[in-house]
Parts: structure tokens; sequence; C-alpha cells
């Protein structure tokens, strides 16, 4: 199987509430080893390694490139404190708010 025919990689998007009660929102593959690094205080996470993670509020499993994660995070980064907290509240949101703010059709899959 070539590179143009391989299916689309997976992500995650999430987002923590830190200790200092702010949000952090960031993209990874591998949603375990990241949560891992942020609790740890990794390098890779200059935010979370100043405002420790308390717990994960919303995290969404996309099919896309690592482009559109990337575009996703940036989007969410970009909310309001209000946007964000009702994001959280209203996780299958996310779709349409991707739909109507950068034109990409997907299907968010929201996993508590």
């Amino acid at each position: 199987m070539t590179a143009s025919t391989t299916r689309p990689a997976r992500y995650w998007i999430y987002i923590l509430e830190c200790r200092n009660g702010s949000y952090y929102t960031g993209y990874t593959s591998d949603m375990d080893r990241r949560w891992e690094e942020h609790c740890a205080g990794s390098p890779k996470s200059k935010y979370t390694r100043g405002f420790a993670p308390t717990r994960i509020v919303a995290r969404w499993r996309i099919r896309g490139t690592r482009g559109t994660a990337m575009r996703i995070e940036r989007l969410i980064k970009s909310l309001t404190r209000v946007h964000k907290e009702e994001l959280v509240a209203r996780p299958e949101t996310l779709g349409a708010l991707i739909r109507d703010r950068l034109g990409v059709r997907m299907r968010p899959k929201h996993e508590g």
C-alpha cells in the first residue's frame, strides 16, 4: 500500500483542566502516552510543566491528517473561556464548530 492509498491517521484532540483552573488544549496520536507526559512534567509541554493537569475534561478521536489535527487544536485554543466551557459541556458540538469555522466535514468521536 502506498502513502497515497493509506487510511487517514487517527489523532486525539483533548482539553485538560489544570491545577490553576485553566484549560490546556492539545493533539496527539497516543493519548495515554501524552497524558503521562503532561502529568510527569515533560519538557515537551512547557505549559503543563508549570500548571499541572488535574483531569481530562474532553477528548475526541478524529480521522485525518496531522495538519487537520493541528488546525482543530488551534481552533479550540482560539476560543474564549466561555466557548471552551460550552464545548466541554456539549462535546458533540465539535463537529459543527469544525465545519463552520474550518469548512471541514468530519465526525469527531467524543470519548469521555
